[in-house]
């Protein structure tokens, strides 16, 4: 755990998971422009840091593997050991992988699951009783609009984004009357290190050209292009920013699944 520029603080204590690129790292400028203190989860210690130089106002790495429970509690008690309860959670971490259903192996599937569920049920479940027990907690998870529709190729990807739209939607009922408030974002195709994998695996099965399949990607989104990180990351902050929003979806991906 390292702590970076230090100021005086005007707004909540934040943790963002996944947060050394792409998103996640977006969610967490967003945040510490806002006032917010950002503590920064991922694995790799040397693209935190590369993050939390670039924030404006007082971050803090902490270097985790979300699958691994203990540490990822050891995560949380790091934050309050320094600031206090994680007031704002940004659950990010995540993967995609793309494969036939019937070519999908077990591993693959829990990989899914592990990471795209039970990690981020992990999470709510330890940051839940101290917001609802401060009376104040904004809950955001980035989920994707894989978990509101069906896709061929991606069906471990898709039934575990279907299943954290769920605890979303779970955990919000059973907060709502606390001050604390749980929702999802629900991305489509964006211009990140994720992406860029997909299109590398599309590529490969293909035979096309790597900016041919970037090309299906965008002409996939009615706007015609992938979205930003920071058009996600505004979207995270609205839900920061608005108590009235609880237990939602809200897509952003240029009108692709329309709700």
């Amino acid at each position: 755990m390292t702590q970076m520029r230090t100021v005086e603080p005007t707004g909540r204590v934040a943790l963002v998971t996944g947060a050394s690129q792409g998103i996640g790292a977006e969610c967490a400028r967003a945040l510490s422009e806002a006032g917010h203190r950002v503590a920064l989860v991922a694995r790799n210690e040397f693209t935190l840091r590369r993050v939390a130089d670039s924030l404006v106002g007082e971050s803090m790495i902490v270097p985790t593997d979300v699958l691994d429970p203990e540490a990822l509690d050891e995560a949380f008690a790091a934050v309050e050991d320094a600031w206090g309860p994680v007031e704002v959670l940004v659950v990010n971490a995540g993967a995609a992988m793309s494969d036939p259903l019937v070519r999908t192996s077990d591993e693959d599937w829990q990989r899914m699951l592990d990471l795209n569920l039970t990690a981020p049920f992990r999470c709510l479940r330890r940051a839940l009783p101290s917001m609802t027990e401060g009376g104040f907690g904004r809950v955001v998870v980035i989920a994707s609009v894989a978990g509101k529709v069906g896709g061929a190729r991606i069906a471990a990807y898709t039934a575990s984004k279907h299943g954290v739209i769920g605890l979303v939607r779970s955990a919000a009922m059973e907060v709502a009357r606390s001050g604390v408030t749980v929702n999802a974002v629900c991305p489509g195709y964006v211009d990140t290190p994720m992406t860029d994998e997909s299109v590398a695996n599309i590529a490969s099965g293909t035979g096309r050209s790597e900016e041919d399949a970037r090309a299906i990607l965008e002409r996939s989104q009615p706007i015609g292009r992938l979205i930003t990180p920071a058009e996600v990351a505004s979207t995270v902050m609205l839900c920061v920013d608005n108590g009235g929003i609880n237990g939602q979806g809200l897509n952003v991906d240029g009108g692709t699944v329309q709700s």
